[in-house]
């Protein structure tokens, strides 16, 4: 994947994992549906998983900004004066 859609892919799960665990939509949504028994583990699954959608987003951001970097100084035309 390039940086650009890793460093998305990690926000989006990074907001998605923040929505489900500050707030009760979550607990609303698997009340509803009769999975409330599924909430006595759900703090297992949510905070590592907002950890790891973190980790993924910055990783994105450095392959994204090193990417970025790399074709400024590669697109560079080199002159030599003097010969």
């Amino acid at each position: 994947m390039r940086g650009n859609t890793i460093f998305k892919t990690g926000i989006v799960g990074t907001i998605f994992a923040v929505i489900c665990c500050f707030t009760p939509i979550l607990v609303v949504t698997f009340g509803a549906l009769g999975l409330s028994a599924w909430l006595g583990w759900i703090d297992y699954v949510l905070i590592p998983g907002l950890l790891l959608f973190i980790a993924l987003a910055l990783y994105g951001y450095r392959q994204r900004t090193r990417a970025r970097a790399c074709c400024e100084t590669d697109t560079q035309p080199t002159t030599r004066k003097g010969k």
